[in-house]
């Protein structure tokens, strides 16, 4: 997806502007949620994301979505992960 077509679509569904969020190489979150709604474009790098049910992985172009106050972790790829997102 481009990035001016992600951000009027999350704008659409009632996003807050988007955010750029930048994670090094390499690293983790462990488990943990968020008392928050997110939708966000992958600019560059990797990530992969691990709930209760699968875990995908997510390079530049995806857009991954994840409800409030689901459990999951992070891992971000060889490069790091760049990615610009809205929560509500």
């Amino acid at each position: 997806m481009e990035r001016d077509v992600f951000i009027d679509v999350i704008k659409d569904e009632g996003f807050a502007e988007a955010v750029t969020v930048v994670r090094e190489p390499g690293g983790v979150m462990e488990i943990h949620s968020h008392p928050f709604e997110a939708k966000a474009l992958i600019l560059r790098g990797e990530l992969s994301i691990r709930t209760d049910e699968a875990e995908c992985v997510y390079r530049a172009g995806d857009v991954f979505h994840l409800a409030a106050n689901v459990l999951h972790s992070e891992r971000y790829g060889p490069e790091g992960v760049e990615y610009l997102v809205g929560r509500k």
